[in-house]
């Protein structure tokens, strides 16, 4: 589970754009091609790290399946939503600025998990309604990378439904693995000792990305 963080604090600084032959492979696209968005959109979500830190950090102290089902589901329904608005009627934002504030996501969740946001605020917020703020945002940043690539409307509506399919199946996949790593971590006396880095590590992975986003979109305006 360690070696997944530091993964991650390595990578958050990049944008995982669609690019190379996936790329080329989208551009080209004429009518209905389900298949190849769908697995466009797992391969989107395993190998997004900032989506995947910032649900980490949502079940890092969850415990019960109903818990974990019931986050995970407020995350999956909006991204779900901005994902499939942004591109159907263009809603444009920066993606910088996007991917900022999922960097902030990710650095808010590890705070709030070492009990941050509690002590700075004196009350600790109810986490369902944040969750899905910031499912929304992650899902801007999916539309953003989609409306990059200029996708042919002849059979948009079933390659977007598709490509969300495919990153709700990506996200099972990964989040499955990590909560097999996780709960083995925690049954050792190694995660009481550790819980605490681990957190911090992502945090520093969230502000790294996010600076690294800001920096670009400042940039980019001079």
């Amino acid at each position: 589970m360690a070696g997944v963080l530091v993964s991650g604090f390595f990578c958050a600084a990049m944008a995982h754009a669609i690019g190379g032959t996936d790329a080329a492979f989208v551009a080209k696209t004429v009518g209905p091609d389900p298949f190849p968005f769908l697995y466009l959109g797992a391969k989107h979500m395993v190998t997004g790290y900032d989506h995947l830190l910032f649900l980490v950090g949502v079940i890092f102290f969850l415990y019960r399946f109903k818990d974990i089902a019931l986050y995970v589901t407020m995350f999956s329904i909006g991204h779900s939503i901005t994902l499939l608005a942004g591109v159907l009627f263009k809603l444009h934002v920066d993606a910088h600025l996007v991917d900022a504030v999922i960097g902030f996501s990710v650095l808010y969740k590890a705070f709030d998990n070492l009990g941050g946001v509690k002590t700075v605020f004196g009350v600790q917020p109810d986490n369902r309604p944040i969750v899905l703020g910031f499912g929304l945002v992650h899902g801007f940043g999916l539309a953003t990378k989609l409306q990059a690539l200029n996708l042919n409307p002849h059979g948009l509506i079933t390659n977007l439904i598709s490509f969300n399919v495919g990153v709700e199946i990506g996200q099972i996949i990964a989040l499955s693995l990590i909560l097999m790593s996780m709960t083995v971590w925690r049954k050792t006396p190694l995660f009481d000792r550790t819980a605490a880095g681990a957190n911090v590590l992502i945090m520093v992975a969230g502000s790294v990305f996010m600076i690294h986003q800001l920096a670009g979109y400042f940039l980019g305006a001079v």
